[in-house]
């Protein structure tokens, strides 16, 4: 089975945000953990109705905007596996890895996707709780700015059924920020990385997000028999590099080393049957803290 028998669309927009900025704001190398911070704690004030400390102790904890968007409360899934945390439906694509500096009077423009139809009911309160982020300011120095737009660009659209696509023998991932992919809590560098890592954790990615926030389950795919078929695949890992970044945990009070693959990783083999979930995965973008936008890749073909 594939995407398209399912729907043709799926409730799955990226929305392009732009702010402008009242003085110089000066941002870290990676600015995805600085915008989910600022917005998280803005859609906290705003949604928060009892006020007390910890979500799970409220007795609104399963019915609060909040954490329905920031930290989706865990629940039972088709998966073996069951999760004490589970992927929250939004990814924050901050602005091109390395923009240290935004002007007085310049623009802010970043990406925003929502994931699931309950998610994107709740717009007007993502859009308010940024407007109230940018009004309370960005970065150690608060420097404050105004939301100008918050619109749609690019609603998801299946690549359609694998019957009727090219069979393609080749496609490169052009990852844009760091994609850390784990194995047992350690990091895998480029050299301990494999088409099969890569496709599980998609698969594994695809299959939460589709039940948890697109109301569609069992998943659309047979799992164990597209992860033997990764076993045929090859690959060209030698354009990945390894970028380290840190940022500072409110939660840890702390600086904290973060990290990831950056670069062209290409896949050679019978790629036809995973195109869907690989085209896919660059609105929900994959690894640890997709949230904050790191693991976002593009589809280049051969």
């Amino acid at each position: 089975m594939t995407l398209l028998s399912v729907n043709n669309t799926l409730p799955l927009t990226r929305y392009r945000i732009t702010a402008v900025m009242h003085d110089e704001l000066r941002l870290p190398d990676y600015a995805g953990s600085l915008l989910r911070g600022v917005f998280g704690a803005a859609l906290r004030k705003a949604a928060c109705m009892t006020g007390m400390p910890a979500c799970p102790a409220c007795p609104l904890w399963r019915t609060c905007p909040y954490p329905a968007l920031f930290e989706t409360p865990p629940q039972p899934t088709q998966l073996r596996q069951q999760f004490s945390q589970v992927p929250n439906p939004y990814v924050i694509e901050p602005p091109p890895l390395g923009t240290r500096s935004i002007g007085a009077g310049e623009a802010l423009v970043f990406h925003m996707v929502l994931i699931g139809a309950q998610t994107q009911h709740q717009l007007p309160l993502v859009q308010y709780a940024w407007q109230r982020a940018l009004k309370q300011g960005l970065g150690k120095e608060r420097i404050p700015g105004e939301l100008v737009a918050m619109e749609a660009t690019e609603p998801f659209a299946s690549v359609g059924n694998v019957d009727d696509v090219d069979q393609p023998e080749q496609l490169t991932l052009q990852i844009q920020t760091p994609l850390r992919l784990q194995h047992n809590g350690h990091a895998l560098g480029p050299d301990e990385l494999s088409p099969r890592v890569l496709l599980s954790q998609l698969l594994r990615r695809t299959s939460l997000m589709l039940e948890l926030h697109m109301g569609i389950h069992p998943a659309p795919f047979d799992a164990p028999a597209l992860l033997s078929l990764s076993e045929s695949l090859q690959d060209d890992r030698s354009q990945l590099h390894w970028k380290d970044w840190t940022r500072y945990s409110t939660r840890q009070r702390q600086e904290m080393t973060l990290g990831g693959v950056l670069g062209a990783w290409t896949l050679h083999g019978p790629l036809a049957p995973f195109l869907p979930w690989l085209h896919l995965g660059q609105w929900l973008h994959l690894g640890k803290n997709a949230t904050m936008g790191m693991g976002g890749y593009r589809l280049m073909p051969a």
